[in-house]
């Protein structure tokens, strides 16, 4: 079941139901297991719950390094990130982020790469850099198409690229 009902055009921000993820957060309570941490992470990110999220973003890196594989290493390292990035930490996610990007394109895994481009995308959106979050999220359509996306995943990332694109064309008549 997914939780995002679609994404702020605006913010690029997920739009989520926030009774459905707290209960969803409640039903998977402490689990130690990483995906059922990588979900709590994800699940705290969107209510806004950052200071939680750090901590069990943390503890997930540690238990993909402890007892996964390189791409779940890769996939906890990147949701680590993107906590950091909410909560305005750019120069670390950013880092993080393209560290990430280039392990995971380095060994072709050309899905977890688009997501880390995807986030570091997001990042720069926020940080106002509308030509780097641009190119990014067009390298992430690119990798994305070359691993067979879902059509969701496509459209999100040409949504991204309007909306780099709109808040570019804004920055440049407003200059």
């Amino acid at each position: 079941m997914s939780f995002i009902h679609g994404y702020d055009q605006d913010t690029l921000r997920e739009i989520v139901d926030e009774r459905e993820c707290a209960a969803r957060l409640e039903e998977i309570g402490e689990q130690r297991s990483l995906p059922a941490l990588l979900e709590r992470v994800w699940l705290l990110k969107v209510l806004g719950r950052l200071e939680d999220s750090l901590v069990i973003s943390e503890q997930s890196v540690r238990v993909a390094r402890m007892a996964g594989t390189r791409k779940d290493l890769l996939r906890a390292r990147i949701l680590h990130a993107s906590v950091q990035h909410f909560r305005g930490a750019y120069a670390a996610a950013e880092q993080e982020l393209t560290m990430c990007a280039d392990e995971a394109e380095g060994q072709n895994w050309s899905g977890i790469a688009a997501f880390a481009y995807q986030q570091r995308g997001k990042m720069f959106f926020d940080a106002g850099d509308f030509e780097a979050a641009r190119a990014d999220f067009k390298r992430t359509l690119f990798l994305r198409q070359e691993s067979g996306a879902t059509d969701a995943q496509l459209e999100s990332t040409l949504m991204a690229v309007d909306a780099a694109d709109r808040r570019r064309t804004r920055t440049f008549a407003a200059s």
